[in-house]
């Protein structure tokens, strides 16, 4: 009799369960960071209206100044022939906005005649020095020395340039004996802003999600950081000046491609071990704070009355390593 034939059953062990759920997070590291509300911050700022465009807004504003003008005339005369007592209380209204629109015209032409002088003394300081100009670079010092006579903190730098800028016999020695006594203290309390302000847009970047609120906030402290810049080197300017200050350090920093910013900087500023561990929105948040140091950089460069003598400028890598060490310490933690 044969043996009956059956199926067999061989038992296997069990197979793992593979799900989304047990997948391996996507790296979100800061390599895809890129500076969104830096890059638009600039190109905002560097973009130049067309020709078109400046005379609508003009013919535009000479419309509704012309309107307004005529509003007013005729509501002040009206209400003289009704009331005169009404009628003289608006007509001295009308002259007190009009007082302050001359006094706010006033200040904006004081204010670009200050940016416009550091940026004669400027220009005056490279020519000297590209030309070994002994006797322009002497004026360009004493120019320098009487920018700041208003300034208590200066006065011994200054003090000690007078003593010994007669001493001196070659513009770069006249110019490094200026930006040791007088400039030092001034582009330290510049750094300090740059640092300030690029804190401030790394760590709104990083710990706000809100859409836009990266841009805004970087339009705002960049702005802000010009302006304070700008009063820093004795050429405090008003809300024109402050926007065409901004528009011309946005401009080199397009022309320069200087708006850009990569790994490589941050790396070697902040450590190649702490970028790898970095937050996709961290990472953004220290980009814009890098590229917010660089504005300030181009806002000393166009500010500041005398140009950076060799190892005188302030180093970018340590701005940022500086302005970001809180926020990488908590970032790490």
């Amino acid at each position: 009799m044969s043996e009956r034939k059956g199926p067999v059953l061989i038992e296997l062990d069990e197979a793992p369960q593979v799900g989304p759920e047990v997948a391996e997070p996507v790296p979100d590291a800061i390599g895809g960071a890129d500076g969104r509300a830096m890059q638009v911050v600039a190109t905002l700022g560097a973009k130049r209206a067309s020709r078109l465009a400046r005379f609508f807004w003009s013919a535009l504003l000479g419309l509704v100044g012309f309107v307004a003008s005529l509003a007013a005339w005729n509501f002040v005369t009206g209400l003289l022939a009704e009331n005169p007592i009404l009628g003289w209380i608006a007509l001295g209204l009308v002259g007190a906005v009009l007082l302050a629109l001359v006094l706010v015209a006033l200040r904006e032409l004081a204010a670009f005649a200050r940016l416009g002088r550091l940026d004669r003394v400027h220009r005056a300081a490279e020519a000297a020095l590209a030309e070994g100009d002994l006797a322009g670079a002497r004026r360009v010092v004493a120019q320098i020395s009487g920018l700041y006579v208003g300034r208590p903190e200066l006065r011994l730098g200054r003090d000690a340039l007078e003593r010994q800028r007669e001493e001196l016999f070659d513009a770069a020695s006249l110019f490094a004996l200026a930006e040791a006594e007088v400039m030092t203290p001034l582009d330290r309390a510049a750094s300090a802003e740059i640092e300030a302000a690029a804190r401030q847009v790394a760590t709104v970047t990083a710990l706000v999600p809100l859409a836009l609120a990266d841009v805004i906030v970087a339009l705002t402290a960049n702005l802000r950081m010009i302006r304070r810049i700008a009063e820093v080197y004795g050429g405090r300017a008003g809300t024109l000046g402050s926007w065409r200050l901004t528009r011309a350090v946005m401009t080199h920093l397009v022309a320069t491609g200087a708006v850009a910013i990569g790994d490589d900087l941050l790396g070697s500023a902040l450590g190649g071990s702490v970028l790898s561990k970095l937050s996709r929105r961290f990472g953004e948040g220290v980009v814009n704070g890098a590229l917010t140091a660089r504005v300030g950089l181009a806002a000393m460069e166009v500010c500041r009355p005398l140009p950076f003598g060799e190892g005188r400028r302030p180093n970018v890598t340590g701005l940022i390593r500086r302005a970001l060490t809180g926020l990488l310490n908590r970032g790490e933690g």
